[in-house]
């Protein structure tokens, strides 16, 4: 068959299966077979006819995919009170339901992610899940301000509910289908969950990122001691963790990241590369080495044994000074390995990830009443020693995105934050977290938090102040000069964004049976006009050009810079780094204004629809082309 095709022209049409493939893998079967009904309900729903049922489909299905790829009225607003140094870095925190913020990030970040990791509900009858239908009945949450400010209460998923596992389902289904829109082509996701649901998870993740790019199931101790329930067979000691790349075979061209090894760094016999640890010399017991005799050069004693490398390379390390014997010289060879070289020395990932290195669910709680000074503010928080193994593996380096849209406690934040310090990498994070209530009979709402996103967003802050405040006791004089202090703040802060209703009126018009043709035009007309005056009158700039900047696909580390060659209006130039534009609200777009664009074509324009009359946004049109836009 492969000398076949060798002989052939081009199969073109293999090569846009694949291509189909690779951008929509959920439109094709395990087999890798496309499944022509899916693609018909991407064109129009209504031409597939079906009956939905638990094979793996489930109820709900269609409309949980439909649900993904509907876009949302919900825009996004800076909230500089509660953002840290937020000049100093392009972290973000978002407060709002996460599937409307994949959405409206799914421009913006398209293919910017470089790691997922989630942290779901896990549907064990008590929790909760996230309900995606806000119809005339049920509208969205961020349509209130005042539940907006005061949070927002989620629907419990009982066990005694006819579509409980569905309920799961459907709302894992569709968040899952835009993060891998997020996902770099070298990117990965890891998802946590335990044995409720870790089945059918693994099943509905094949299909959004395709069975051949899974890459392991990690089964993480998340106790430090033995489970003393007898009413089970079998006690819990760990949890799942499910990890699927975007592409495997582009991810393993990347780079397959490893593990860090760990170790008290110090400097016992003053080496002039500066502090370090050191690992075993001799191979472990499931392992095979090179098989030698060893002299110890303190006492003479000889060890035999299997070791990590060659004898040649033994004598080269020890010559250089990098192999030590423990136990005042007594002990058994290891090998030396300074904080530069921790990466390279690292340790390639296994599926069975032990507490003591990966941390414990009481180690975690630990750390929040240490952040917090009270214990059990927030329930079941993972430890930062799991999140931060997940990155190393991921192999997210300097400028690098790492994503959690379920973000509660705040703990890929505070992990992100204190990786970055410890290998002076600059990778960035974007934590979502829906403002779900907190019942005032709970320990944090006697502490003054009304919402989760108050405790995700006060941990990074604590950590933050917590870094600053180490840096300064270590290094006194590092804060005296003020570039110095610029250069040791940088990636330290957040920026921190609220979900919100547009800013831009929506068209909830619908004529009167009632009345006459002519009758509707003038209340339409009248309609139109009220909008208008309405959009002006609560007019706020610095929510407007953000919500218009993000849904012309600019990040939201965007900077504005005034142009003073305009006289007639206020001009600004827009930029996130990679793409740029300038930006005009007035209400009235002057007619000289018009005329410097129509000579000047090659800059991109953005202004509002409003500004324009029936001849400036023709002659726009027509000289700018693509570069003009009215919003």
């Amino acid at each position: 068959m492969e000398l076949l095709e060798n002989t052939q022209s081009h199969d073109w049409n293999k090569e846009r299966l694949e291509q189909l493939k690779n951008i929509m893998p959920d439109l094709f079967t395990n087999d890798g077979q496309l499944n022509i009904n899916e693609l018909k309900k991407v064109v129009n729903p209504s031409l597939v006819s079906e009956t939905e049922r638990y094979e793996f489909r489930w109820f709900g299905k269609s409309n949980a995919k439909r649900e993904a790829f509907t876009p949302t009225d919900a825009t996004l607003v800076y909230d500089e009170h509660r953002s840290v140094n937020p000049t100093e870095s392009d972290n973000l925190i978002i407060e709002g339901e996460n599937l409307a913020v994949l959405k409206l990030l799914s421009n913006s970040y398209r293919e910017q992610v470089k790691c997922i990791y989630i942290d779901p509900p896990y549907n064990t009858g008590k929790d909760f899940v996230y309900s995606d239908k806000f119809n005339q009945d049920k509208a969205a949450y961020w349509e209130d301000a005042e539940v907006t400010e005061n949070g927002f209460k989620i629907d419990t998923n009982t066990e005694t509910d006819g579509r409980f596992h569905s309920n799961w389902l459907n709302m894992m289904y569709s968040r899952l289908l835009i993060a891998r829109q997020l996902l770099k082509e070298d990117g990965v996701i890891f998802i946590s969950i335990d044995d409720n649901e870790v089945h059918h998870l693994r099943k509905l993740c094949d299909e959004v990122f395709g069975e051949e790019n899974f890459e392991g199931h990690i089964h993480w101790r998340r106790r430090h001691n033995q489970p003393n329930d007898k009413t089970k067979m079998i006690g819990l000691v760990a949890e799942h963790i499910l990890s699927y790349s975007k592409n495997k075979e582009v991810y393993k061209k990347s780079g397959v990241g490893k593990i860090d090894l760990t170790g008290d760094f110090s400097n016992p016999d003053n080496d002039p590369r500066g502090d370090w640890a050191s690992k075993p010399w001799k191979v472990g017991s499931d392992q095979s080495g090179s098989k030698y005799v060893i002299i110890n050069p303190h006492n003479n004693k000889e060890y035999e044994g299997e070791w990590m490398g060659e004898e040649s390379t033994y004598k080269k390390l020890l010559e250089d000074n990098r192999i030590v014997f423990p136990k005042n010289g007594d002990g058994f060879p290891r090998k030396k390995y300074y904080r530069f070289e921790r990466e390279e020395e690292g340790q390639c990932a296994t599926n069975w990830w032990s507490h003591k290195q990966f941390g414990h669910n009481q180690g975690a709680n630990n750390e929040m009443t240490s952040l917090f000074g009270v214990k059990n503010i927030f329930s079941n928080p993972k430890p930062k020693e799991l999140i931060r193994g997940l990155i190393q593996i991921s192999n997210a380096k300097t400028d690098d995105i790492v994503l959690d849209f379920f973000g509660g406690s705040g703990v890929t934040g505070q992990s992100v934050l204190e990786l970055n310090e410890e290998d002076k990498l600059k990778r960035k994070f974007i934590v979502v977290q829906l403002p779900e209530i907190i019942n005032e009979n709970e320990i944090a709402f006697e502490e003054g938090f009304k919402k989760i996103s108050d405790i995700t967003i006060e941990r990074n802050k604590r950590v933050v102040e917590k870094i600053i405040k180490e840096k300064k006791e270590a290094h006194l004089d590092l804060f005296n000069e003020k570039e110095e202090e610029q250069n040791s703040l940088k990636g330290l802060g957040f920026k921190v964004f609220k979900l919100q209703k547009s800013n831009f009126p929506r068209v909830e018009y619908a004529p009167d049976p009632e009345k006459t043709h002519a009758e509707n035009v003038e209340a339409l007309k009248k309609y139109i006009k009220d909008k208008e005056a309405q959009l002006i009158n609560a007019f706020n700039k610095e929510e407007l050009i953000t919500e218009i900047l993000l849904k012309n696909g600019f990040k939201l580390n965007y900077t504005l810079t005034k142009q003073e060659q305009f006289t007639k209006n206020d001009i600004l130039f827009a930029t996130d780094g990679d793409k740029e534009t300038l930006v005009c609200l007035d209400g009235d777009l002057a007619q000289e204004t018009v005329e410097y664009f129509k000579k000047n074509t090659e800059q991109k324009l953005i202004v509002l629809e409003r500004a324009l009359d029936t001849t400036k946004k023709w002659n726009l049109k027509h000289y700018m082309k693509d570069n003009f836009k009215a919003f």
